[in-house]
C-alpha cells in the first residue's frame, strides 16, 4: 500500500504558469500526466499558492464538486470553495461517469507537494 500511495503522491504535481494576459494559474496533473484540474487566474504567484492550498483543503469533500454538461454534450466538473467560489475546473470527459471517477481520485492526487513553476 505504501508504494501505491508513494506512486500517487510522488508523481502527481501542480504546474504554475502565466497566461497571455500575464496572470498566473495552476494545473493539477495526475501521475500519468493527465490534466485533472485547471485553476482560475490569479494576479500573482502568492494567489496561486493560496489557490493550491484551497484545492488541498476542499478536494477531500465530494460536496464541493459539481458535474456540469458542456455545450458539446460532454461532462466536466468544477471544484468550489466553501463560499461557493470556483477554484478550478476539469477538462471535458466523454461521460458523466468518467468525470465522477476523476472526482473520486482527486482527493489523493491534490495532496502532492510537487509544484513546478513554468514561466
Amino acid at each position: 500500500m505504501f508504494e501505491t500511495l508513494k506512486s500517487i503522491f510522488g508523481r502527481s504535481k501542480y504546474e504554475v504558469k502565466k497566461n497571455v494576459s500575464g496572470e498566473w494559474y495552476f494545473i493539477l496533473k495526475a501521475a500519468n500526466g493527465e490534466i485533472v484540474l485547471i485553476s482560475e487566474s490569479y494576479k500573482n504567484k502568492n494567489g496561486v499558492i493560496t489557490g493550491i492550498d484551497s484545492v488541498k483543503l476542499n478536494a477531500s469533500d465530494s460536496s464541493n464538486f459539481e458535474v456540469r454538461d458542456s455545450k458539446d454534450g460532454k461532462s466536466y466538473f468544477v471544484l468550489k470553495a466553501k463560499n461557493g467560489e470556483i477554484i478550478g475546473k476539469s477538462e471535458t470527459y466523454e461521460t458523466k461517469e468518467s468525470a465522477i471517477k476523476t472526482i473520486n481520485s482527486i482527493s489523493n492526487i491534490s495532496q502532492t507537494e510537487r509544484i513546478n513553476y513554468l514561466d
